[in-house]
C-alpha cells in the first residue's frame, strides 16, 4: 500500500509530531486511550467500513529511523470477535511547496469481518483515515521545549520561618465599652434632622394625641366615599299627589262609563 497526503506545515513541525506519542494518539481517528496504559498509543480504534462499524482493540509504536523516517507497527484484535489486523508501515516526511508531504508505504494483513467486505470499500477506508491521520498531525500544536537546568545555578536559601510573637494576655488592647464617656463615637442628635421627620414633626405640631393616632389618613392613601344611592326626597313630595289624583281620575271615569249602559 503507498499513499501520499499533503500536510501544510514545515516538515520539521511534523516529524516533531511524529517523534511525540502523545500527539501520535490524539492524532489517530476515533481512538480512545486506555486510563493508566502505560503505551501511549493504546487503546480501542472504532472504524466505519461502509455500511458496518468494527472496534478493535491494540495499540501502535512508532520508532524513528537514522533516515528522518519514522517506522509504525501495530497490531489489532476485534472487540467483539476474533478477527486480528496487523500492520507494518514506513512514514517519510518530505519538503513541499507551502509545507510537507507524508508517504505512506508498508503492508497490512487482516482476518475476521474485514475480509468478508468489499476490498475497494477497505482500501478507501484505509486511505481516509491514513489522510485524516496526516491531517490532525498538522493541525496538533507543537510541544513546548522544556527549559534546561542551570548546574552552576546556586540554590537559593529557603527562607527562615518568622518566630511569632508571643504576648502576654495583660498586655492585650482592651477596647473601651460601648457606654464610655470618652468613646469617638457621637451620639448626640444631629443639628438638622432628616426631612421626613422634619415634615412628620410639622404635621403634628398642635394636634393632640389622640386625633394622631385616630385621623384618616390623607393624600393618595385617603377612602374613596361610596356612591349616594338615597332618591332625594324633593321628587317624592310631588310624586305621591300625582300618583292619586290618576288613580281618582281613573275611578271617575270607569263610574260614568257604567251608568250610560
Amino acid at each position: 500500500m503507498e499513499h501520499e497526503v499533503f500536510v501544510p506545515v514545515p516538515p520539521d513541525r511534523l516529524r516533531a509530531s511524529l517523534a511525540d506519542p502523545a500527539q501520535v494518539a490524539r492524532a489517530v481517528p476515533g481512538l480512545q486511550r486506555d486510563a493508566g496504559a502505560e503505551r501511549p498509543v493504546a487503546g480501542r480504534l472504532r472504524i466505519r467500513v461502509g455500511g458496518h462499524t468494527i472496534t478493535y482493540r491494540g495499540e501502535l509504536r512508532v520508532s524513528p529511523r537514522d533516515d528522518d523516517a519514522f517506522t509504525v507497527e501495530g497490531d489489532a484484535t476485534e472487540a467483539r470477535g476474533t478477527g486480528t489486523v496487523t500492520l507494518a508501515l514506513t512514514l517519510r516526511v518530505t519538503e513541499a511547496d507551502g509545507g510537507s508531504t507524508l508517504h505512506v508505504h508498508g503492508t497490512a494483513t487482516a482476518d475476521g469481518r474485514i475480509t468478508e467486505l468489499e476490498p475497494d470499500t477497505v482500501d478507501s477506508t484505509t486511505r481516509r483515515l491514513l489522510t485524516r491521520f496526516a491531517e490532525n498531525l498538522g493541525a496538533a500544536e507543537p510541544a513546548a521545549p522544556e527549559a534546561p537546568e542551570d548546574p552552576e545555578a546556586p540554590d537559593e536559601p529557603e527562607p527562615e520561618p518568622e518566630q511569632e510573637k508571643r504576648t502576654s494576655v495583660f498586655e492585650a488592647e482592651v477596647p473601651p465599652p460601648a457606654l464610655d464617656p470618652l468613646a469617638e463615637d457621637d451620639f448626640t442628635d444631629s443639628p438638622e434632622p432628616p426631612a421626613e421627620a422634619a415634615h412628620a414633626r410639622r404635621t403634628m405640631i398642635g394636634r393632640s394625641a389622640e386625633e394622631v393616632d385616630h385621623a384618616p389618613p390623607r393624600g393618595r392613601y385617603a377612602p374613596v366615599p361610596a356612591p349616594q344611592t338615597v332618591v332625594p326626597t324633593e321628587t317624592l313630595r310631588w310624586a305621591a299627589p300625582a300618583a292619586a289624583l290618576v288613580v281618582a281620575s281613573a275611578i271617575v271615569v270607569t263610574r260614568a262609563l257604567r251608568r250610560r249602559r
